[in-house]
């Protein structure tokens, strides 16, 4: 007879028991994590989605473990040519598939680490953290971080640069399927340009919309609504919801603000502003484009990191 999800998530969580985490959000985007600097703790996808489970778990967007680099192949392949990124971000969506990266699961990383005394990080000072999506910098503002979210890049170069268009994005309470474009920010996105905020709320993100073509290795999505006016007093402007691969709706996602921003900024043409505020329903966060190392546009990503709660599996 096969265990029932319940018993499978129970059984996990049961395993893990005197586990100590935290819990932390950026703009409501919830993360579970956990200090590792021994390296003895791993979390395959069962455990990660059980200790996600809203109902049955502790509850969150994503389980982050914060292990030095050197104990993992990822970790120590980015140490041969960045030895400063001594911290690698292990992170695991809700549903425990390994995702690449995740720009406020960063801020919120690096908050934490902070917190638990790992290391120290003054006022204007910055930190390389190792992700499955490369070296991350991330510089303390006060109580908000900034990080460089390295260069962006169309997934599908040839038709965006010919259309500006790439893909088709079907969403329940869309009455048609719409245009959008797809973007790279070391993890996939597809954008999708909406007229107004009514559309935008009448989106019902319960399921995950149809994407054609969709990426190799899946998507997330973006529905976005840009300001009227985009741009007041040289800064941009837009409104998103975003359902992310592997959890669904989330209050907010930081590479996916990032990639919203590339979209609109691309539509928006040679005029469009540098600097982007894009609402999502946890917040708002900054996005900033710069030129970065080799002649590569990079984006920052920049805004507020929580911690709410510690504790121990019971």
């Amino acid at each position: 007879m096969n265990a029932t999800p319940a018993e499978t998530s129970g059984s996990a969580l049961r395993a893990m028991g005197g586990l100590h985490f935290s819990k932390g959000h950026g703009t409501g985007n919830d993360f579970v994590l956990v200090a590792d600097p021994e390296g003895t703790h791993s979390f395959d996808a069962h455990q990660a989605a059980a200790l996600c489970d809203r109902h049955q778990g502790i509850g969150a967007d994503g389980l982050i473990r914060a292990v030095p680099s050197r104990f993992l192949p990822e970790g120590r392949e980015l140490l041969v040519d960045t030895p400063g990124a001594e911290w690698f971000m292990d992170y695991r969506n809700a549903d425990g598939s390994l995702s690449e990266m995740c720009g406020n699961g960063v801020r919120v990383f690096v908050h934490f680490l902070r917190t638990e005394g790992l290391i120290d990080l003054p006022d204007g000072s910055s930190l390389a953290i190792g992700t499955r999506g490369g070296v991350k910098t991330v510089v303390r503002t006060g109580n908000d971080y900034a990080v460089d979210m390295g260069p962006w890049e169309f997934i599908f170069p040839g038709e965006a640069s010919a259309k500006a268009m790439d893909s088709l994005v079907a969403a329940d309470g869309l009455e048609v399927p719409r245009p959008a474009l797809s973007v790279s920010m070391g993890n996939p996105h597809t954008v999708v340009a909406l007229a107004e905020l009514a559309e935008l709320a009448g989106t019902r993100l319960f399921t995950a919309p149809k994407v054609d073509p969709v990426p190799a290795n899946g998507t997330n999505v973006e529905f976005v609504v840009p300001a009227e006016p985009l741009v007041h007093d040289g800064v941009g402007s837009v409104t998103m919801r975003v359902h992310e691969r592997g959890v669904g709706e989330t209050q907010s996602c930081g590479t996916g603000a990032c990639a919203a921003a590339v979209a609109i900024r691309h539509w928006a043409g040679a005029e469009a502003p540098d600097v982007w505020r894009v609402h999502v329903p946890g917040g708002v966060v900054g996005v900033k484009f710069f030129a970065g190392p080799g002649g590569h546009e990079h984006v920052e990503l920049s805004g507020p990191a929580v911690i709410v709660a510690s504790g121990t599996l019971s």
